[in-house]
């Protein structure tokens, strides 16, 4: 059994797809400019010292994002949670490592060729969803996120975040399989990796919108 094979069975995943194309190098992002890496480092200040709405005063920490600043592909999720306000970073814990295996399925690595951001830069006391004062407040750091990055693809990671960046309240089911547009980008709604671990049956369905967001890819 390969590493690929390996770590799909490790996602419960079976029989085992096969993505015809593997990632190609022109998909591998170039290094930033000086004038961007200035750009992310205003936009890091920024953030870290927001107190546009009351989510600042219960935080440990802003958590900005992770990831190549010039990445082809954006993971976009709900809010940071405890672990996330602890340690700075999006998706960690055993919902991140289930996410770094979904990556890895289709050549993608966190720290390589994927850029990954929450829609809100604070957590939320208690995980309770975010209030719309708090969306609008943060969402322009998002906006600017997303212009820096330029991906050619958003993955939208369940459904708070989804019927955010689309301003719905469809369900993720009826979301799902289909090209969506944020910020001027193609965009693709899945399910959350927090989600999927209490809900192992629908990991198969993640794994049909990465096939899916795979293929999109390559045609864009």
């Amino acid at each position: 059994m390969g590493r690929r094979e390996a770590i799909l069975a490790e996602m419960g995943l079976a029989p085992v797809w096969r993505l015809k194309k593997r990632l190609s190098v022109e998909e591998k992002a170039a290094p930033p400019s000086m004038e961007a890496a200035n750009a992310w480092i205003e936009l890091k200040q920024l953030v870290s010292g927001c107190v546009k709405c009351g989510l600042h005063k219960t935080r440990t920490q802003t958590v900005f994002g992770v990831g190549d600043p010039g990445a082809q592909w954006m993971l976009i999720g709900e809010a940071p949670g405890a672990e996330e306000d602890r340690l700075g970073d999006p998706f960690v814990g055993q919902a991140g490592r289930l996410l770094d295996n979904m990556l890895a399925a289709i050549g993608l690595d966190r720290r390589k060729n994927v850029y990954i951001a929450n829609v809100l830069k604070c957590r939320p006391p208690g995980n309770r969803n975010p209030e719309p004062e708090e969306v609008a407040k943060c969402s322009p750091h998002l906006l600017r996120q997303i212009e820096l990055v330029n991906p050619k693809l958003i993955l939208a990671m369940g459904r708070f975040a989804a019927q955010t960046l689309l301003e719905t309240d469809a369900s993720i089911a009826s979301l799902r399989g289909r090209l969506h547009r944020y910020a001027g980008r193609p965009c693709i709604v899945t399910y959350h990796p927090a989600y999927l671990l209490r809900n192992l049956p629908d990991k198969a369905k993640a794994w049909a919108d990465l096939v899916f967001a795979r293929r999109t890819m390559a045609s864009l």
